[in-house]
Parts: C-alpha cells; sequence; structure tokens
C-alpha cells in the first residue's frame, strides 16, 4: 500500500513538472509574439473625474497612430527583452524615436516600484508570491526605471493574456501639460490576438501625499492595437537598431550596475538644464562607456 502510495505521488509530482514546463513555453512564446512590425495605434480617453473643483478640465482625448519595431533583444528561458522604436513620418524618410523597453523576468523577487516624486522604493517579494509568473520591468527611452509589475500569463477559452496594477509616472503626453495629480495606477493587460496584440489599460490619476490617503483624481481608458504588418515596412527601424545597438548595451549595462545596489532610486529630472534622454540622444557625443557612465550616475541622488 505504501509502495503504491509512494507511486502515486511520483507520478503526480511528474505530471505536475511537465504541465509547469509546457505552461512556461506558452509563455514564453506569448512574450515573444509580441515582436516584430506593427501599426500601432493608440487611444487614450479620460472616462471619469471625481474633482471637486468645478473648474476641473479632463485631458483631452488622444488618438495618434504610426509603426513600431519590436526588437527582441534578449532571449532566454528565464528573461525576455524586448526593444520598442516608433518609426514616424513620411514613409519615403521616417524618423525613428527610440521608444520603451519591456524586459519580462520569470518568478522575479526584486522590484522597483514608484512611489512619486521620481522616485522608486526596492522591494522583494517571496519565492511563493511569485511563483510561477513573469515580472514585466517597463523603462523609459533612456532606459531608466518607469514601472515593474508581477502576474501569470492565462492561456484559457483560446484567450492569452497578462494582467497586472502598478503605480506609474505620468505618461509623457500628461507630464507636460498636468500638475494636479502624481501618480498613474496602471492596470494593464496585454492580449496576445490572430492579428498580433492589444495593450489594454485602465488607469487611475492619483494625488499621493506623505501622511494622507492617496485620493483618485480621474480615470482613464487606455486602448493601445498593434496589427501585425510585413517586417519590410519597418526596414528604418530595423537599420537604425542595427546601428545604434551597441551603444544601448553600454546604456543598460550602466543601468544594470545601478539597478544592483538593490536600495530605494532617486533621480534627478535635470542635469544642466537638461534630461539624460536628450544627453543620450546625442549619438556623436555619448556614443561610449567613458562618457555614458558618468552621465548617467549624475542623475542618480
Amino acid at each position: 500500500m505504501k509502495q503504491s502510495l509512494s507511486v502515486s505521488l511520483l507520478l503526480m509530482a511528474f505530471v505536475f513538472s511537465v504541465s509547469a514546463q509546457s505552461k512556461k513555453k506558452q509563455d514564453l512564446q506569448a512574450i515573444k509574439n509580441m515582436c516584430g512590425c506593427y501599426e500601432v495605434t493608440f487611444n487614450f480617453a479620460e472616462t471619469f473625474n471625481y474633482s471637486k473643483d468645478s473648474l476641473y478640465k479632463a485631458s483631452s482625448t488622444k488618438i495618434d497612430k504610426g509603426y513600431e519595431w519590436a526588437q527582441l533583444v534578449e532571449d532566454n528561458k528565464n528573461k525576455i527583452s524586448i526593444q520598442h522604436l516608433l518609426q514616424v513620418g513620411s514613409p519615403n524618410n521616417p524618423y525613428i524615436v527610440k521608444h520603451w523597453r519591456q524586459d519580462w523576468l520569470y518568478e522575479n523577487t526584486n522590484f522597483y516600484m514608484f512611489n512619486g516624486d521620481n522616485t522608486w522604493n526596492y522591494i522583494t517579494k517571496s519565492k511563493a508570491e511569485v511563483k510561477g509568473q513573469w515580472t514585466q520591468k517597463v523603462y523609459q527611452v533612456d532606459d531608466s526605471p518607469r514601472y515593474q509589475g508581477s502576474g501569470t500569463w492565462v492561456h484559457v477559452d483560446g484567450k492569452t493574456y497578462w494582467e497586472n496594477i502598478t503605480d506609474a509616472p505620468l505618461p509623457r503626453r500628461e507630464y507636460t501639460k498636468r500638475s494636479d495629480y502624481n501618480i498613474t495606477t496602471r492596470g494593464n493587460r496585454h492580449e496576445i490576438t490572430s492579428t498580433g496584440w492589444v495593450h489594454d489599460q485602465d488607469n487611475a490619476k492619483v494625488i499621493r501625499e506623505a501622511g494622507r490617503a492617496d485620493v483618485i483624481l480621474a480615470r482613464e481608458k487606455g486602448y493601445n492595437t498593434y496589427v501585425k504588418i510585413p517586417d519590410s515596412k519597418c526596414k528604418a527601424a530595423i537599420d537604425w537598431w542595427n546601428k545604434n545597438k551597441a551603444k544601448w548595451a553600454l546604456v543598460r549595462d550602466k543601468w544594470n550596475d545601478v539597478y544592483s545596489r538593490n536600495k530605494n532610486l532617486v533621480l534627478k529630472e535635470k542635469v544642466d538644464n537638461k534630461p539624460l534622454y536628450k544627453f543620450l540622444f546625442d549619438e556623436e557625443e555619448y556614443s561610449t562607456a567613458e562618457k555614458i557612465n558618468p552621465i548617467i550616475e549624475s542623475f542618480v541622488k
């Protein structure tokens, strides 16, 4: 009887292990399915506001389109890194914008969580808390931190998606225009579709002050569609990345050094009256580690 029970337990463990490995392969494929060339539509609209100010003015609805190349930068069983490049303007002479980057880490336990005022608090989670989960770490155009969150990829009823709620800085479309809130609590859903993928967002515009409960000023809906098109449509972005990828590998290396300190991170908004991306986007001046490392360090308080 005892031998039969032991065999049953071993068989169950084996089946569970095989199932977990199969699930992880599905997760990896879903993440890598976000790579390639896409026609992107960015849609954002403020849906509700809770302001007590009678003169409160909602953010304008924003709809933008463009091509986006999502470049696979790193690919292993526990980490996928994808760099996004926007390709805008005339098809005959497009302009390339180094856009956001997303890293996906399996069962990651280390996080930098945004807390307003250009501050990211370093926290750790237990292995049990993140078992089977993938952390999405999103970075700014200069590879400084933006937001991070952990969740489980779900494959059910013909749907494949990942969801998470986390705090983030104001998006670029807002922080140059709005100063009445300081946190965007992002409800992110990444769903793989038959034509590409969708980034579905339910966001809250939050006022956070030390010693007080958070106040939700307004809510916002974001719905960004990525429709797959031939890679040839993104040739300019592909060429740009091949020309510049070595330089941006140096930038990532320096940031990895900063993140490995495993302590709260506070960044300056400007040095010499310039934000970091304006330094790093100078391809001629900032192309070596000797130039890149000190300028990034100068933004770390």
